[in-house]
């Protein structure tokens, strides 16, 4: 029995090889940044977006280089973006949960601005920061999310919620390990399994529909009550590093400065990463209170 299952998951990993083959071939010659993003862990991701079909993981990730080419995400700078982090709505985590990957922190109750393209751009921005931060090896980040001081008039907007979860399923396949969403309101459970038809909660059966059913079952509701729920996060997180807030015993508060700095350093190794020609400035303090943060200058033509 052992040696057929050994011999199994040997044929599938063959297998899978094969079809990592067949899809870089498929897609052509590649230049410039499309070349360094395809590397083989990407093309896996694709893959198994598609069910390892070859022909929609083509068009699925040659709709992502499109959108790469015109949104030009690894472009998007922390001092641009800065000002809708503020509240610390979101932000990357100082620590990783018990595989090693890196963590975002959510807090929908945080909400600070109406813009919607400011909005998305902010969660492009940690989106792609919180992969630069992934261990080796690694191709997945876990989602922590808050709802202290959650209410329906303090989230997004439909659209901003809709637009992102597009682009995280569109352009981030396989990117989403876990998503724990602690204490939330209890409707939300309810309305999340069973889609009851309600107007007053739109916003949820509109994020819920967007949400692939592969995704949607990587979101788990944890209680502080409910034992289950949370020998559940237990299991992806030490107690001693999660954030009391989370059921932890860690002390974490939100510092926007020390975070920008953080982030402004993290710019830089953004621009060595896709090769650009940049170089670190400073600036000084400003109305949003990040004191340093790195200027790029113009990224070469690919």
């Amino acid at each position: 029995m052992f040696l057929r299952r050994k011999q199994s998951q040997t044929n599938d990993e063959e297998l899978r090889a094969v079809k990592v083959v067949e899809l870089r071939k498929a897609l052509g010659p590649l230049t410039g940044r499309s070349l360094k993003y395809c590397n083989d862990a990407c093309l896996k991701r694709y893959l198994e977006a598609r069910c390892w079909n070859v022909d929609k993981s083509k068009k699925m990730l040659e709709e992502t280089l499109k959108w790469r080419e015109a949104y030009k995400p690894e472009e998007i700078r922390w001092h641009e973006v800065a000002h809708e982090g503020e509240t610390g709505k979101i932000s990357r985590a100082n620590f990783h949960d018990r595989n090693g990957r890196t963590v975002l922190i959510l807090r929908p109750g945080f909400q600070n601005t109406n813009s919607a393209e400011g909005n998305v751009r902010h969660w492009v921005y940690l989106l792609e920061n919180a992969i630069l931060n992934l261990a080796e090896g690694q191709e997945q980040i876990s989602w922590l999310i808050d709802f202290t001081g959650f209410s329906l008039t303090t989230t997004v907007s439909l659209k901003t919620a809709r637009d992102v979860v597009n682009i995280l399923q569109s352009h981030y396949p396989e990117r989403l390990a876990i998503a724990f969403l602690y204490d939330p309101p209890r409707f939300f459970q309810a309305f999340w399994k069973h889609l009851v038809s309600v107007d007053k909660y739109l916003y949820l059966q509109a994020l819920r529909y967007f949400l692939d059913p592969k995704t949607s079952q990587k979101v788990k509701f944890v209680y502080p009550n409910n034992t289950d729920s949370v020998e559940i996060m237990k299991s992806y997180f030490d107690v001693n590093n999660l954030p009391q807030e989370f059921g932890g015993k860690a002390t974490m508060k939100y510092d926007h400065e020390e975070f920008s700095r953080m982030m402004a350093e993290d710019d830089v190794k953004t621009a060595r990463f896709w090769g650009f020609d940049e170089k670190p400035h400073l600036v000084a303090s400003g109305a949003h209170k990040h004191s340093t943060e790195v200027v790029p200058l113009a990224p070469p033509a690919s």
